[in-house]
């Protein structure tokens, strides 16, 4: 109950105080607004928003199903080859590198004004972390175990079906979790440079006049959607790694 409730009183703290703050400040709404202005843009805008947002959601979402086909995979390439491993990690760790904001008008160049170079951002900016946890966990396979198994016949497509895999598992649902999340921003990020749909896109012309409320009720309803898609994956992390993460529920369980 204490894990249910506690997140959002803290959330309720937060815009208290942010409400508190700025009334006593005195700001105007197009420096900083407070959340009930926030609401209400909410509440007047509601749904512009929330088409913009449906938007957004589908990039993101497409983006995101892309780094996991292309992350699993490259994952298990370097993961369980020492050679790729040496050749292809410095190359994902340049990549990785690269401010993805400087890709967007590339591929706007490339692939027009529209959905396609968000899902593209979202894809790049959630792929590495993916692609990182799959091989992180399918090299960190002990010596040990791969010599026993190989002693007792088995080729390196057993150990990595029934050895390899099952030990990323934990590695890749924890990445999701974090990927989903950089999801949002690839998408955004694109959508800001050149778009005309998404959140990303209302924020900007809101920004232009001045419609500073109706930004923040946009990044909050970005917010929300990120809480929730980080809580289905971690749901699914659950059912899925429950052999992985038992010693953190019964840590849980007992307060500590």
């Amino acid at each position: 109950m204490q894990g249910t409730v506690l997140p959002w009183l803290v959330v309720a703290a937060m815009f208290v105080v942010w409400e508190i703050g700025v009334t006593a400040a005195g700001l105007p709404p197009f420096v900083l607004p407070a959340p009930s202005a926030v609401f209400a843009a909410f509440a007047e805008f509601y749904g512009p928003i929330m088409g913009h947002a449906m938007h957004t959601l589908g990039t993101t979402l497409a983006g995101f199903a892309l780094s996991v086909v292309g992350g699993v995979a490259l994952g298990v390439a370097v993961g369980s080859s020492a050679v790729a491993y040496r050749a292809l990690f410095p190359v994902l760790i340049g990549f990785n590198s690269i401010p993805k904001v400087a890709i967007v008008p590339v591929l706007i160049i490339w692939f027009g004004i529209g959905a396609v170079p968000a899902i593209i951002t979202a894809c790049l900016i959630s792929f590495f972390p993916i692609t990182v946890n799959v091989a992180t966990g399918i090299a960190t396979v002990e010596p040990e175990l791969r010599d026993v198994l190989r002693s007792l016949g088995a080729t390196k497509l057993d150990i990595l079906r029934k050895v390899g895999l099952p030990r990323a598992a934990p590695y890749f649902f924890a990445s999701l979790k974090v990927a989903i999340t950089l999801a949002f921003v690839g998408s955004i990020i694109s959508e800001t440079v050149g778009s005309n749909e998404g959140v990303g896109y209302l924020m900007i012309q809101a920004s232009s006049r001045f419609q500073i409320p109706l930004v923040f009720a946009a990044l909050l309803v970005v917010a929300a959607m990120g809480v929730a898609m980080y809580l289905v994956f971690a749901v699914i992390e659950r059912r899925m790694t429950f052999w992985a993460t038992r010693g953190i529920d019964a840590a849980y369980a007992t307060g500590g």
